[in-house]
């Protein structure tokens, strides 16, 4: 998975299409990812015991890795993805629109 952690993202398909936001998960295993402030959703909970109150509380949900694409860091438009790997055998991320390298 091309996408980490810390990616500045915008999101291309989905019901949140067009918004843009950081990456606070990556989910190597099941290849989605959470974006804060992107496919929110409302979950009730029951009062647990006498005394407490249920709530409504809000809660970011994954999003497939494939519906987003990495913000460029040099253009600030979506890029696509690469990797080039240097003299020494250091693999890095690189822009595939502007061919600026990703932190």
């Amino acid at each position: 998975m091309k996408i980490k952690k810390g990616d500045e993202v915008k999101v291309m398909a989905g019901k949140d299409k067009g918004k843009t936001g950081k990456v606070t998960q990556a989910l190597h295993g099941v290849d989605k990812v959470i974006v804060e402030g992107v496919f929110v959703v409302k979950r009730h909970t029951r009062n647990k015991l006498t005394g407490t109150k249920g709530d409504i509380i809000e809660k970011t949900m994954p999003i497939h890795v494939s519906n987003v694409m990495l913000i460029d860091p040099k253009d600030k438009v979506p890029t696509r993805i690469g990797y080039s790997i240097d003299d020494k055998g250091v693999k890095t991320r690189i822009a595939k629109k502007s061919g600026s390298v990703i932190k």
